[in-house]
C-alpha cells in the first residue's frame, strides 16, 4: 500500500508542475481549532495541552479529460469528541482519473455508493470525523444513458490508515424507458453485488464465520408526470453477531407525487442486522462501509436536536439485543402561490412530517416491537414583506432512551420561531426563539439566538440554551465571522452540552466542554 501511494504521489506532483501551462489547479484549506478551558459548572477539566486542531488541505488538477488530486489531514490533536483513531497527520487521499462521455477510470482513492447506500457507500463527512475513502481502482461505463455499469476494488480507510479489508463490487443500471423510447417516463432496473474480505479470528471461524461475505441489492425506479415509485431489497449475506450467524437484509419502498406546488412522499423501511463495519476489531464511529439514513425530519434548531434519531441497524459492535427496526415516514409540503387567498402577495410554504420507528419484535418478521422514535412536525414559512420573513415550527417528539430495550419513552413538545428582518440591503438581523416542555429527562428548556449580519463581510451572533427545569444550566455561545471572497474566518466562545452530532442519521457522541474556537476556510 505504501508503494502504491508513493507512485500516485509522484504522478500527481509531476502533472501539477505543468498546471499553469497545460491545465488548472484548484484547492481548499480548512482549519478548525479549539482552546479548552476549565469549567466547574460544566464539570469539565481539559487535558494538559488544552488544544485541539483538525486541518484539511485539498488540491485538484484538471486538464481536459484528465484529473488528479490529493488531500492531506492533520489532527494535532483531534477535536474533542472525534474518533480516537484520528491522530497526527497523513496523506489521506490521492488519485488520478480519466473520463470522457462514456468511460471513466480512477486509480487511487475515490468515493462511491450503490443505490441508496444500504449495501455500500464510501464518503467523507468532516463534521462526523468520517472518511472511508476506498484506495484502489474503479471503472465506469455509460452507454447513451441507457445502460450504466461500474466496478470497483479497494481497501477502505479507517482512521489515518487504509485497512486490510478488501471490497469488490459492481453496479448495473438499465433504463428501460430510454431503451423502449418512452420520453415522458422514467423506468429503470438496477442491481449491485458486493464482496467484502476481512480477516477474522480463529474463534470466529470455529463459530461458522467466514472472511468473505457476499451481499446484493435489487432496485426499481419509476417516475411519470410527478408520480414516482422506488423500491429496494438488500441482502448482506451471513455474518457473525456474538458468535451467532445472522443474515442482514433490508427492504425500502417509497412512493409519492411532486408537482403544482404539492409534494407528498410515503416511505416504509425494514432493517435487520444491517450494520456493516469495515472491520470487527474497531469500535470507532467511523467504522462504516454502508449508509443507513434517518428517514425523519432533519432538524437544525438547538432544542429540536437534543435527541436526534439514530437508526438501529443491528450492529454487532453496539446493541446485540436489538436486531433492527421497522417503520417509515410521510412527508408533505404545499406552496400556496402568490395571489391566492392564503398565499397572499408573496405566497406561503407549509411543510409537515410524521415518522415512527419500532424495534423488530421477532427476527425474520415484520412485526413491530417497542417504540424507538416518533416525531410529528409542521412548519410554516411566510415572506410578509420585502424586509420581513418568518418561520414557525412545532415538533412533537417521542424518544426511547433505552434504544428499544424496554418500553420507556420520553415525550417532548417543541416550538420554534425564526424571524429574519432586512433593515437595509447590507444590514439584517435574525432571531430564533425556542421552547421545549417535557416531564421526563431534564424537564423544560428554552433557547434564543440573535444573529446580526453586515453584508457581505461581517456576521455576529450570540445564543443561549437554558435548562430551567432541572439543572438550571446555561449553554451559551457567541462569535463573529468575517468573509472576504472565498475566505472565511470565524471566532467564538461557549459552553457546549454533551450529546450527539448527527449528519443524515449517522452520529458521533460528544462530551460536554467549554472553550474558544477558531475556524478558517478558503478555496482557490
Amino acid at each position: 500500500m505504501k508503494r502504491i501511494i508513493s507512485i500516485l504521489c509522484l504522478v500527481v506532483c509531476s502533472v501539477a508542475l505543468f498546471a499553469q501551462e497545460n491545465g488548472y489547479l484548484t484547492g481548499s484549506f480548512e482549519s478548525n481549532d479549539h482552546f479548552y478551558v476549565a469549567d466547574e459548572v460544566n464539570r469539565f477539566t481539559p487535558d494538559a495541552d488544552r488544544f485541539g486542531s483538525n486541518n484539511y488541505l485539498k488540491l485538484d488538477y484538471y486538464n481536459g479529460n484528465f484529473s488528479a488530486g490529493l488531500q492531506m489531514e492533520a489532527y494535532v490533536p483531534a477535536l474533542i469528541g472525534y474518533p480516537d483513531d484520528l491522530t497526527k497527520y497523513a496523506l489521506s487521499n490521492i488519485y488520478v482519473n480519466w473520463k470522457d462521455e462514456d468511460f471513466q477510470v480512477t486509480a487511487g482513492t475515490f468515493y462511491d455508493q450503490f443505490g441508496s447506500g444500504l449495501l455500500f457507500r464510501s464518503w467523507e463527512d468532516r463534521v462526523l470525523g468520517l472518511n472511508n475513502a476506498i484506495m484502489g481502482a474503479r471503472f465506469a461505463y455509460n452507454f447513451e444513458d441507457k445502460i450504466a455499469f461500474k466496478a470497483l476494488w479497494g481497501m477502505p480507510r479507517l482512521g489515518m490508515d487504509f485497512s486490510d479489508t478488501q471490497v469488490r463490487g459492481a453496479d448495473l443500471s438499465i433504463s428501460l424507458a430510454d431503451i423502449i423510447g418512452l420520453d415522458d417516463i422514467v423506468l429503470s432496473l438496477e442491481g449491485s453485488v458486493l464482496n467484502k474480505y476481512s480477516r477474522i479470528s480463529i474463534d470466529a471461524e470455529e463459530a461458522g464465520g467466514k472472511p468473505n461475505t457476499y451481499g446484493w441489492s435489487g432496485r426499481l425506479n419509476f417516475d411519470w408526470n410527478g408520480f414516482f415509485v422506488k423500491g429496494e431489497y438488500v441482502d448482506l449475506g451471513k455474518k457473525l453477531v456474538a458468535f451467532t450467524p445472522k443474515r442482514g437484509n433490508a427492504q425500502l419502498v417509497e412512493f409519492g407525487y411532486n408537482g403544482r406546488g404539492l409534494g407528498v412522499t410515503l416511505t416504509g423501511r425494514r432493517l435487520e442486522w444491517m450494520g456493516q463495519n469495515i472491520t470487527s476489531s474497531s469500535i470507532s464511529s467511523a467504522n462504516l462501509i454502508s449508509y443507513v439514513p434517518a428517514m425523519s425530519t432533519q432538524y437544525t434548531y438547538m432544542l429540536t436536536t437534543l435527541h436526534p434519531y439514530n437508526p438501529q441497524v443491528g450492529d454487532e459492535s453496539t446493541f446485540t439485543f436489538n436486531s433492527g427496526e421497522i417503520g417509515g415516514q410521510i412527508d408533505a409540503f404545499y406552496n400556496f402561490r402568490r395571489g391566492t387567498a392564503i398565499g397572499g402577495k408573496r405566497g406561503m410554504k407549509v411543510h409537515a412530517n410524521f415518522s415512527t420507528y419500532y424495534t423488530l419484535a421477532q427476527e425474520g418478521t415484520a412485526q413491530a416491537g417497542n417504540l424507538l422514535f416518533r416525531d410529528f412536525s409542521v412548519d410554516v414559512e411566510k415572506q410578509w414583506t420585502k424586509q420581513f420573513k418568518m418561520l414557525l415550527m412545532y415538533s412533537l417528539q417521542e424518544y426511547n432512551p433505552g434504544y428499544g430495550q424496554n418500553k420507556t419513552t420520553w415525550l417532548s413538545n417543541i416550538v420554534v420561531a425564526d424571524l429574519l428582518y432586512k433593515w437595509t440591503p447590507q444590514f439584517s438581523t435574525r432571531l430564533e426563539l425556542q421552547y421545549l416542555t417535557t416531564h421526563e429527562d431534564k424537564k423544560d428548556w428554552m433557547a434564543a439566538l440573535l444573529e446580526v449580519n453586515f453584508a457581505p463581510h461581517w456576521s455576529i451572533f450570540g445564543s443561549d440554551m437554558y435548562n430551567h427545569g432541572s439543572t438550571k444550566m446555561h449553554y451559551y455561545n457567541a462569535g463573529v465571522s468575517y468573509t472576504k471572497g472565498r475566505t472565511r474566518l470565524a471566532l467564538g466562545y461557549g459552553r457546549y452540552k454533551d450529546g450527539y452530532i448527527c449528519s443524515g442519521g449517522v452520529c458521533r457522541q460528544i462530551p460536554q466542554y467549554t472553550g474558544a474556537n477558531f475556524t478558517l476556510t478558503t478555496s482557490f
